[in-house]
Protein backbone atom coordinates (compact mmCIF):
# COMPACT_ATOMS: atom_id res chain seq x y z
CA UNK A 1 0.00 0.00 0.00
CA UNK A 2 1.08 3.42 -1.34
CA UNK A 3 0.17 6.43 0.76
CA UNK A 4 0.91 9.84 -0.63
CA UNK A 5 -0.11 13.38 0.58
CA UNK A 6 0.20 15.81 -2.74
CA UNK A 7 -0.21 19.72 -2.65
CA UNK A 8 -2.07 20.39 -5.45
CA UNK A 9 -5.63 19.04 -6.78
CA UNK A 10 -3.81 18.13 -10.03
CA UNK A 11 -1.18 16.07 -8.63
CA UNK A 12 -4.06 14.30 -6.68
CA UNK A 13 -5.90 13.75 -10.00
CA UNK A 14 -3.25 12.52 -12.04
CA UNK A 15 -1.95 10.27 -8.67
CA UNK A 16 -5.35 8.06 -8.77
CA UNK A 17 -5.91 8.41 -12.73
CA UNK A 18 -3.27 6.48 -12.85
CA UNK A 19 -3.06 3.78 -10.51
CA UNK A 20 -2.84 0.65 -11.32
CA UNK A 21 -4.91 -0.57 -8.21
CA UNK A 22 -7.30 0.50 -6.40
CA UNK A 23 -7.15 4.02 -4.88
CA UNK A 24 -8.97 5.52 -1.94
CA UNK A 25 -9.04 9.74 -0.84
CA UNK A 26 -7.97 10.63 2.67
CA UNK A 27 -10.59 13.60 3.92
CA UNK A 28 -11.18 12.80 7.58
CA UNK A 29 -10.98 9.59 7.24
CA UNK A 30 -13.64 8.98 9.65
CA UNK A 31 -15.60 6.22 7.01
CA UNK A 32 -12.00 5.56 5.10
CA UNK A 33 -10.00 4.34 8.01
CA UNK A 34 -13.79 2.26 9.58
CA UNK A 35 -13.81 0.13 6.55
CA UNK A 36 -10.12 -0.49 5.99
CA UNK A 37 -9.98 -1.97 9.99
CA UNK A 38 -13.05 -3.66 9.06
CA UNK A 39 -11.08 -5.35 6.12
CA UNK A 40 -13.80 -4.27 3.77
CA UNK A 41 -11.55 -3.05 1.43
CA UNK A 42 -7.62 -2.90 1.18
CA UNK A 43 -6.55 0.09 -1.46
CA UNK A 44 -3.08 -0.45 -3.32
CA UNK A 45 -3.55 4.21 -2.73
CA UNK A 46 -4.20 6.44 -0.15
CA UNK A 47 -4.52 9.70 -1.48
CA UNK A 48 -4.66 12.28 1.15
CA UNK A 49 -5.88 15.40 0.05
CA UNK A 50 -5.82 17.53 3.44
CA UNK A 51 -3.04 19.29 2.35
CA UNK A 52 -4.19 20.89 -0.41
CA UNK A 53 -4.55 24.34 -0.38
CA UNK A 54 -7.93 25.69 0.01
CA UNK A 55 -9.71 22.39 0.76
CA UNK A 56 -9.69 22.86 4.69
CA UNK A 57 -11.85 25.91 4.19
CA UNK A 58 -15.41 27.77 3.87
CA UNK A 59 -15.23 30.27 1.36
CA UNK A 60 -18.01 33.14 1.26
CA UNK A 61 -18.21 35.03 -2.30
CA UNK A 62 -21.15 36.99 -3.82
CA UNK A 63 -22.42 33.99 -4.90
CA UNK A 64 -22.61 31.78 -1.80
CA UNK A 65 -20.59 29.28 -0.23
CA UNK A 66 -17.68 27.00 -0.65
CA UNK A 67 -16.72 24.77 1.66
CA UNK A 68 -13.38 22.75 0.80
CA UNK A 69 -13.67 18.85 0.89
CA UNK A 70 -11.31 18.46 3.71
CA UNK A 71 -13.16 20.83 5.68
CA UNK A 72 -13.77 19.13 9.24
CA UNK A 73 -17.74 19.49 9.78
CA UNK A 74 -16.89 20.68 12.85
CA UNK A 75 -15.37 24.03 11.21
CA UNK A 76 -18.42 24.45 9.45
CA UNK A 77 -20.37 24.63 13.14
CA UNK A 78 -18.15 27.36 14.04
CA UNK A 79 -18.69 29.46 11.03
CA UNK A 80 -20.93 32.43 12.30
CA UNK A 81 -21.60 33.57 8.28
CA UNK A 82 -22.85 29.68 7.13
CA UNK A 83 -24.51 28.53 10.32
CA UNK A 84 -27.04 31.89 9.77
CA UNK A 85 -26.97 31.46 6.21
CA UNK A 86 -27.72 27.79 5.79
CA UNK A 87 -28.74 26.18 9.62
CA UNK A 88 -30.37 23.24 8.06
CA UNK A 89 -26.84 22.35 6.46
CA UNK A 90 -24.89 22.80 9.30
CA UNK A 91 -27.64 20.75 11.35
CA UNK A 92 -26.80 17.77 9.04
CA UNK A 93 -23.30 17.89 9.51
CA UNK A 94 -23.21 18.23 12.64
CA UNK A 95 -25.18 15.06 13.62
CA UNK A 96 -22.31 12.83 11.71
CA UNK A 97 -20.41 10.49 14.48
CA UNK A 98 -19.27 12.18 18.06
CA UNK A 99 -17.60 15.36 18.91
CA UNK A 100 -13.89 13.33 18.47
CA UNK A 101 -15.67 12.77 14.92
CA UNK A 102 -16.26 15.61 13.95
CA UNK A 103 -13.11 16.66 13.94
CA UNK A 104 -12.01 14.71 11.18
CA UNK A 105 -14.96 13.98 8.98
CA UNK A 106 -16.17 15.61 6.18
CA UNK A 107 -19.75 16.33 4.19
CA UNK A 108 -17.54 15.30 0.71
CA UNK A 109 -16.48 12.18 2.52
CA UNK A 110 -20.20 11.71 4.05
CA UNK A 111 -21.52 12.17 0.29
CA UNK A 112 -19.00 9.77 -1.30
CA UNK A 113 -19.65 7.18 1.27
CA UNK A 114 -22.67 7.10 -0.87
CA UNK A 115 -24.76 5.60 2.65
CA UNK A 116 -29.00 6.38 1.88
CA UNK A 117 -28.93 6.96 5.24
CA UNK A 118 -26.01 9.80 5.01
CA UNK A 119 -27.20 12.59 7.14
CA UNK A 120 -25.42 15.73 5.14
CA UNK A 121 -27.15 14.58 1.76
CA UNK A 122 -30.57 15.40 2.33
CA UNK A 123 -30.29 18.67 3.59
CA UNK A 124 -27.48 19.33 1.32
CA UNK A 125 -30.06 18.15 -1.94
CA UNK A 126 -32.92 20.91 -0.05
CA UNK A 127 -30.38 23.11 -0.10
CA UNK A 128 -29.61 22.72 -4.15
CA UNK A 129 -25.87 22.25 -3.30
CA UNK A 130 -23.37 21.76 -6.06
CA UNK A 131 -20.26 19.24 -6.41
CA UNK A 132 -17.27 21.23 -7.89
CA UNK A 133 -15.56 17.96 -9.71
CA UNK A 134 -12.03 17.95 -10.99
CA UNK A 135 -10.80 14.74 -13.03
CA UNK A 136 -8.40 14.38 -15.81
CA UNK A 137 -10.96 16.35 -18.26
CA UNK A 138 -11.02 19.40 -16.33
CA UNK A 139 -13.90 20.66 -13.88
CA UNK A 140 -17.73 19.89 -13.97
CA UNK A 141 -19.97 21.36 -11.69
CA UNK A 142 -23.05 19.20 -11.15
CA UNK A 143 -26.27 18.94 -8.32
CA UNK A 144 -25.21 16.95 -4.72
CA UNK A 145 -27.82 14.16 -5.59
CA UNK A 146 -26.29 13.41 -9.04
CA UNK A 147 -23.15 11.76 -6.90
CA UNK A 148 -24.55 8.82 -5.37
CA UNK A 149 -26.08 6.40 -7.75
CA UNK A 150 -26.58 3.23 -5.37
CA UNK A 151 -25.49 2.01 -1.62
CA UNK A 152 -22.05 2.30 -1.83
CA UNK A 153 -21.68 3.53 -5.61
CA UNK A 154 -20.95 6.97 -7.28
CA UNK A 155 -21.08 8.87 -10.35
CA UNK A 156 -17.58 9.80 -10.28
CA UNK A 157 -15.27 8.74 -12.70
CA UNK A 158 -11.63 7.46 -12.22
CA UNK A 159 -9.36 10.16 -11.52
CA UNK A 160 -11.91 12.18 -10.34
CA UNK A 161 -12.26 14.42 -7.04
CA UNK A 162 -14.32 16.47 -5.63
CA UNK A 163 -13.11 19.80 -4.25
CA UNK A 164 -15.54 21.65 -3.14
CA UNK A 165 -19.70 21.80 -2.01
CA UNK A 166 -20.97 24.89 -3.41
CA UNK A 167 -24.24 26.72 -1.59
CA UNK A 168 -25.93 29.51 -3.63
CA UNK A 169 -26.12 33.11 -1.71
CA UNK A 170 -29.24 32.71 0.69
CA UNK A 171 -32.57 34.53 -0.93
CA UNK A 172 -34.09 37.00 1.31
CA UNK A 173 -36.94 35.56 3.22
CA UNK A 174 -35.62 31.58 3.43
CA UNK A 175 -35.06 29.43 6.05
CA UNK A 176 -34.00 25.26 6.13
CA UNK A 177 -33.96 22.69 7.99
CA UNK A 178 -33.01 18.96 8.86
CA UNK A 179 -34.62 16.21 11.14
CA UNK A 180 -33.58 12.42 11.77
CA UNK A 181 -35.22 10.03 14.02
CA UNK A 182 -33.15 7.76 15.39
CA UNK A 183 -33.41 4.65 17.51
CA UNK A 184 -30.80 6.40 20.12
CA UNK A 185 -30.24 9.85 20.58
CA UNK A 186 -26.69 9.65 19.77
CA UNK A 187 -24.11 7.87 17.66
CA UNK A 188 -26.70 6.53 15.42
CA UNK A 189 -27.55 6.27 12.02
CA UNK A 190 -31.23 7.38 10.53
CA UNK A 191 -34.43 5.24 9.87
CA UNK A 192 -35.58 8.24 8.49
CA UNK A 193 -34.20 11.35 7.66
CA UNK A 194 -35.69 14.74 6.12
CA UNK A 195 -34.35 18.05 4.87
CA UNK A 196 -36.33 21.29 3.64
CA UNK A 197 -35.29 24.36 2.03
CA UNK A 198 -38.14 27.28 1.52
CA UNK A 199 -38.54 30.82 0.35
CA UNK A 200 -41.87 32.75 1.09
CA UNK A 201 -43.13 36.33 -0.15
CA UNK A 202 -44.37 38.83 2.33
CA UNK A 203 -47.62 37.23 3.08
CA UNK A 204 -45.69 34.58 4.43
CA UNK A 205 -46.80 32.29 1.04
CA UNK A 206 -44.42 29.56 -0.28
CA UNK A 207 -42.63 30.80 -3.62
CA UNK A 208 -40.43 27.84 -3.95
CA UNK A 209 -39.53 24.64 -1.73
CA UNK A 210 -37.48 21.35 -2.00
CA UNK A 211 -37.81 18.73 0.03
CA UNK A 212 -35.68 15.58 0.03
CA UNK A 213 -35.55 12.21 2.43
CA UNK A 214 -33.21 10.00 3.45
CA UNK A 215 -32.32 6.45 4.38
CA UNK A 216 -36.46 5.65 2.09
CA UNK A 217 -34.61 4.33 -1.04
CA UNK A 218 -31.10 3.70 -2.21
CA UNK A 219 -30.32 7.29 -2.77
CA UNK A 220 -31.43 10.20 -1.17
CA UNK A 221 -35.10 11.29 -2.64
CA UNK A 222 -36.15 14.49 -3.81
CA UNK A 223 -39.74 15.04 -3.64
CA UNK A 224 -40.64 16.77 -6.51
CA UNK A 225 -44.85 16.54 -5.47
CA UNK A 226 -43.91 18.51 -2.13
CA UNK A 227 -42.94 21.53 -4.47
CA UNK A 228 -46.37 21.25 -5.77
CA UNK A 229 -48.36 20.83 -2.38
CA UNK A 230 -46.01 23.51 -0.58
CA UNK A 231 -45.66 26.59 -3.48
CA UNK A 232 -48.74 28.53 -3.66
CA UNK A 233 -49.86 28.02 0.28
CA UNK A 234 -49.07 28.07 3.78
CA UNK A 235 -47.77 25.11 5.54
CA UNK A 236 -51.64 24.98 7.84
CA UNK A 237 -52.55 21.97 8.70
CA UNK A 238 -54.26 20.66 5.81
CA UNK A 239 -51.08 21.45 3.37
CA UNK A 240 -49.05 19.28 5.78
CA UNK A 241 -51.22 16.57 5.56
CA UNK A 242 -51.26 16.69 1.73
CA UNK A 243 -47.33 16.57 2.13
CA UNK A 244 -46.93 13.84 4.60
CA UNK A 245 -49.03 11.73 2.11
CA UNK A 246 -46.95 12.63 -0.60
CA UNK A 247 -43.68 12.14 0.82
CA UNK A 248 -44.92 8.50 2.04
CA UNK A 249 -46.11 7.88 -1.47
CA UNK A 250 -42.69 8.49 -2.90
CA UNK A 251 -40.66 6.55 -0.29
CA UNK A 252 -39.04 3.25 -1.66
CA UNK A 253 -37.72 1.56 2.10
CA UNK A 254 -36.78 -1.96 2.70
CA UNK A 255 -37.24 -3.54 6.04
CA UNK A 256 -34.63 -4.04 7.89
CA UNK A 257 -33.70 -4.51 11.34
CA UNK A 258 -33.77 -1.23 12.29
CA UNK A 259 -37.45 -0.51 10.57
CA UNK A 260 -40.01 -2.15 8.61
CA UNK A 261 -40.92 -0.20 4.85
CA UNK A 262 -44.48 0.48 6.45
CA UNK A 263 -42.72 1.97 9.54
CA UNK A 264 -40.05 4.14 7.21
CA UNK A 265 -42.78 5.44 5.05
CA UNK A 266 -44.92 6.62 8.22
CA UNK A 267 -42.17 8.55 9.86
CA UNK A 268 -41.06 10.06 6.48
CA UNK A 269 -44.36 11.70 6.41
CA UNK A 270 -44.01 13.18 10.19
CA UNK A 271 -40.50 13.92 9.21
CA UNK A 272 -41.70 15.87 6.55
CA UNK A 273 -43.99 17.90 8.44
CA UNK A 274 -42.13 19.13 10.83
CA UNK A 275 -39.09 20.10 9.01
CA UNK A 276 -41.21 22.36 6.40
CA UNK A 277 -42.42 24.03 9.91
CA UNK A 278 -38.90 24.27 11.36
CA UNK A 279 -37.41 25.57 7.61
CA UNK A 280 -40.96 27.81 7.10
CA UNK A 281 -40.71 30.29 10.41
CA UNK A 282 -36.37 30.41 9.94
CA UNK A 283 -37.63 31.88 6.91
CA UNK A 284 -40.13 34.55 8.63
CA UNK A 285 -43.39 32.72 8.34
CA UNK A 286 -46.37 32.50 11.14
Amino acid sequence: MRYIRPLSIDDAVTLIEGSAGTAAILAGGSDLLVRMKGGFIEPDLIVDIKSIDGLREIRETPEGFSIGAATPCAVLRENTALTKAWPGVVEAASLIGSKQVQGRCTIVGNLCNASPAADSVPALVAANARASIVGPSGRRVVPVQAVPVGPGKTSLAKGEVIDAILLDKRPPRSGDAYQRFTPRTEMDIAVVSAGANLTIDEQGVIVSARLALGAVAPTVLLVEEAANVLVGSKPDEATLERLATVCSDACRPIDDKRGTAAYRKKVAGVLAKRVVAAAYARAGGK
